[in-house]
């Protein structure tokens, strides 16, 4: 595996870049191909200690942001994240190459997990189901709508475009807005 690191307001010692691949290769080894890429970023944020690790494959990027009062934790808290997510994601990908031939080549890209890994794993479960009329609105009332509601994030009809559009609270307190291109 190819291991890039950034940090951010905080100075990385080797001792902590040598824990971090050490804990990658015990935990996501048997789960990744060795020409993987891992991008690991340490942030400290006020009293927060941050780790993102990105790790891009074909047709996905894998991600994970984890916070906690001491880094060591934090990186821990990520892999467990990661090691869950790569789990669920090759047993969707196994799932679906069953039906579908076009997925088996991703799947090969991930021919190291054994099938006893993967037994346990269920799949995603939606608990609730919600509906509603959308309204057609400006972005600026959508934000005020996704405030008063306390959501996170708000699904609108775009009174300018007349396309279905979402704004989201960003983690920085900003909001962003999302277009889909069809």
């Amino acid at each position: 595996m190819r291991y890039q690191f950034t940090e951010k307001n905080f100075e990385l010692k080797d001792g902590l870049k040598e824990r971090a691949k050490s804990k990658i290769e015990e935990r996501l080894q048997r789960l990744l191909p060795e020409e993987a890429e891992v991008n690991i970023a340490f942030k400290a944020v006020k009293l927060e200690n941050r780790v993102e690790v990105t790790i891009p494959l074909p047709k996905r990027v894998l991600r994970a942001e984890m916070a906690a009062a001491d880094m060591n934790a934090a990186l821990d808290l990520v892999i467990d994240v990661l090691e869950k997510q790569l789990v669920k994601y090759k047993n969707k990908l196994r799932d679906k190459s069953r039906r579908d031939v076009s997925f088996k080549e991703e799947l090969n890209y991930f021919a190291k997990m054994d099938e006893e890994e993967a037994a346990g794993e269920g799949d995603y479960k939606i608990e609730r189901i919600k509906r509603f009329a959308l309204k057609p609105m400006d972005s600026d009332e959508a934000v005020m709508e996704m405030e008063l509601s306390g959501h996170g994030f708000y699904v609108f009809k775009n009174a300018a475009t007349d396309e279905v559009n979402v704004v989201y609270k960003r983690n920085n307190g900003n909001y962003g807005l999302i277009e889909p291109e069809f």
